[in-house]
Protein backbone atom coordinates (compact mmCIF):
# COMPACT_ATOMS: atom_id res chain seq x y z
CA UNK A 1 0.00 0.00 0.00
CA UNK A 2 2.43 2.74 0.48
CA UNK A 3 4.06 2.10 -3.01
CA UNK A 4 0.56 3.01 -3.79
CA UNK A 5 0.62 6.25 -1.84
CA UNK A 6 4.10 7.11 -3.27
CA UNK A 7 2.83 6.50 -6.51
CA UNK A 8 -0.06 8.72 -6.34
CA UNK A 9 2.47 11.73 -4.55
CA UNK A 10 3.40 12.50 -8.48
CA UNK A 11 0.32 13.57 -8.98
CA UNK A 12 -0.34 17.42 -9.23
CA UNK A 13 -2.82 18.24 -6.14
CA UNK A 14 0.22 16.41 -4.07
CA UNK A 15 3.08 17.96 -5.67
CA UNK A 16 1.62 21.47 -5.17
CA UNK A 17 -0.11 21.02 -1.41
CA UNK A 18 3.16 18.69 -0.22
CA UNK A 19 5.42 22.26 -2.11
CA UNK A 20 2.73 24.67 -0.12
CA UNK A 21 3.48 22.52 3.58
CA UNK A 22 7.01 22.65 3.43
CA UNK A 23 7.37 26.32 2.29
CA UNK A 24 4.63 26.54 5.50
CA UNK A 25 6.38 24.26 7.66
CA UNK A 26 10.39 25.56 6.70
CA UNK A 27 8.68 29.44 7.45
CA UNK A 28 7.71 27.61 10.97
CA UNK A 29 11.03 26.58 11.86
CA UNK A 30 13.12 29.43 10.29
CA UNK A 31 10.48 31.90 12.51
CA UNK A 32 11.43 29.71 15.80
CA UNK A 33 14.92 30.27 15.14
CA UNK A 34 14.53 33.70 14.80
CA UNK A 35 12.67 33.79 18.03
CA UNK A 36 15.19 32.11 19.96
CA UNK A 37 18.22 34.07 19.94
CA UNK A 38 18.81 34.80 15.15
CA UNK A 39 21.34 33.79 13.00
CA UNK A 40 23.68 37.22 13.44
CA UNK A 41 23.84 36.20 16.94
CA UNK A 42 24.06 32.58 16.75
CA UNK A 43 27.41 33.31 14.49
CA UNK A 44 28.72 35.47 17.03
CA UNK A 45 27.84 33.22 19.79
CA UNK A 46 28.43 29.75 18.14
CA UNK A 47 29.97 30.29 15.01
CA UNK A 48 28.51 29.82 11.22
CA UNK A 49 28.27 26.32 11.55
CA UNK A 50 25.38 25.96 13.90
CA UNK A 51 23.84 28.45 11.56
CA UNK A 52 24.46 26.03 8.71
CA UNK A 53 23.70 22.87 10.65
CA UNK A 54 20.21 24.84 12.22
CA UNK A 55 19.49 25.73 8.21
CA UNK A 56 19.69 22.09 7.14
CA UNK A 57 17.98 20.63 9.95
CA UNK A 58 14.72 22.87 9.03
CA UNK A 59 14.88 22.01 5.16
CA UNK A 60 15.17 18.12 6.10
CA UNK A 61 12.61 18.63 9.22
CA UNK A 62 9.91 20.79 7.06
CA UNK A 63 10.31 18.15 4.42
CA UNK A 64 9.27 14.96 6.47
CA UNK A 65 6.66 17.28 7.65
CA UNK A 66 5.59 18.10 4.40
CA UNK A 67 5.66 14.36 2.83
CA UNK A 68 3.72 13.01 6.11
CA UNK A 69 1.37 15.60 5.83
CA UNK A 70 0.99 13.94 1.89
CA UNK A 71 1.25 10.95 3.22
CA UNK A 72 -1.67 11.30 5.79
CA UNK A 73 -3.82 12.45 3.48
CA UNK A 74 -3.59 10.02 0.56
CA UNK A 75 -4.12 7.46 3.80
CA UNK A 76 -7.34 9.14 3.92
CA UNK A 77 -8.16 9.07 0.87
CA UNK A 78 -7.17 5.13 0.54
CA UNK A 79 -8.77 4.38 3.16
CA UNK A 80 -11.35 6.74 4.96
CA UNK A 81 -9.28 7.17 8.19
CA UNK A 82 -6.18 8.79 9.08
CA UNK A 83 -3.06 7.33 10.23
CA UNK A 84 -2.24 7.47 14.26
CA UNK A 85 1.43 8.35 13.43
CA UNK A 86 0.18 11.53 12.23
CA UNK A 87 0.04 13.18 15.76
CA UNK A 88 3.51 12.75 15.99
CA UNK A 89 4.56 15.41 13.25
CA UNK A 90 2.07 17.73 15.74
CA UNK A 91 3.42 16.91 18.54
CA UNK A 92 7.23 17.72 17.09
CA UNK A 93 6.11 21.30 16.01
CA UNK A 94 4.85 21.66 19.68
CA UNK A 95 7.50 20.45 20.90
CA UNK A 96 10.03 23.32 18.79
CA UNK A 97 7.64 25.85 19.61
CA UNK A 98 8.14 25.02 23.83
CA UNK A 99 12.09 24.48 23.07
CA UNK A 100 13.22 27.36 20.51
CA UNK A 101 11.70 29.46 22.19
CA UNK A 102 12.46 32.24 24.66
CA UNK A 103 14.05 30.55 27.85
CA UNK A 104 11.61 32.99 30.21
CA UNK A 105 8.67 32.18 28.28
CA UNK A 106 9.27 28.41 28.36
CA UNK A 107 9.97 28.46 32.00
CA UNK A 108 6.90 30.33 32.18
CA UNK A 109 4.58 28.30 30.31
CA UNK A 110 5.83 25.08 32.20
CA UNK A 111 5.56 26.86 35.94
CA UNK A 112 1.73 27.59 34.84
CA UNK A 113 1.28 23.94 34.33
CA UNK A 114 3.48 22.80 37.31
CA UNK A 115 6.69 22.40 36.12
CA UNK A 116 8.96 24.88 37.65
CA UNK A 117 13.06 25.00 36.30
CA UNK A 118 12.40 23.00 33.35
CA UNK A 119 14.41 24.95 31.28
CA UNK A 120 16.98 26.85 32.59
CA UNK A 121 19.02 27.58 29.27
CA UNK A 122 19.11 25.96 25.48
CA UNK A 123 22.53 24.94 25.08
CA UNK A 124 24.02 25.67 21.39
CA UNK A 125 20.41 27.41 20.08
CA UNK A 126 18.21 25.41 21.27
CA UNK A 127 20.18 22.19 18.73
CA UNK A 128 19.71 19.22 21.26
CA UNK A 129 15.95 20.25 20.99
CA UNK A 130 15.81 20.25 17.13
CA UNK A 131 17.62 17.17 16.73
CA UNK A 132 15.26 15.53 19.30
CA UNK A 133 12.33 17.00 17.45
CA UNK A 134 13.99 15.63 14.05
CA UNK A 135 14.00 12.02 15.88
CA UNK A 136 10.42 12.84 16.55
CA UNK A 137 9.59 13.21 13.10
CA UNK A 138 11.23 10.13 11.44
CA UNK A 139 10.02 8.09 14.23
CA UNK A 140 6.29 9.31 13.32
CA UNK A 141 7.45 8.37 9.04
CA UNK A 142 8.06 5.15 9.97
CA UNK A 143 5.17 4.79 11.90
CA UNK A 144 2.75 6.01 9.11
CA UNK A 145 4.82 3.79 6.37
CA UNK A 146 3.99 0.98 8.92
CA UNK A 147 0.85 1.50 9.05
CA UNK A 148 0.56 2.02 5.72
CA UNK A 149 1.52 -1.19 4.96
CA UNK A 150 -0.69 -2.78 7.56
CA UNK A 151 -4.12 -1.40 6.47
CA UNK A 152 -6.56 -3.79 8.07
CA UNK A 153 -9.49 -2.69 5.19
CA UNK A 154 -7.96 -1.86 2.34
CA UNK A 155 -9.56 -0.04 -0.51
CA UNK A 156 -8.86 -0.76 -4.28
CA UNK A 157 -7.63 1.91 -5.89
CA UNK A 158 -8.48 2.70 -9.39
CA UNK A 159 -5.54 3.29 -11.87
Amino acid sequence: MFNTILSMQKEKKYIIQGSIFFIVFLGLYFLLDHLNIGYSQMIKDYGIYLVVGNVILNFIMAFISAFMWNISTTLVKLTGKEGKGTFVSGFAVFFGMLTYGCTPCVIALFSTIGITFAVAALPLAGLPYKLIALVLLVLGFFWLKYEANHIKCKINVKE
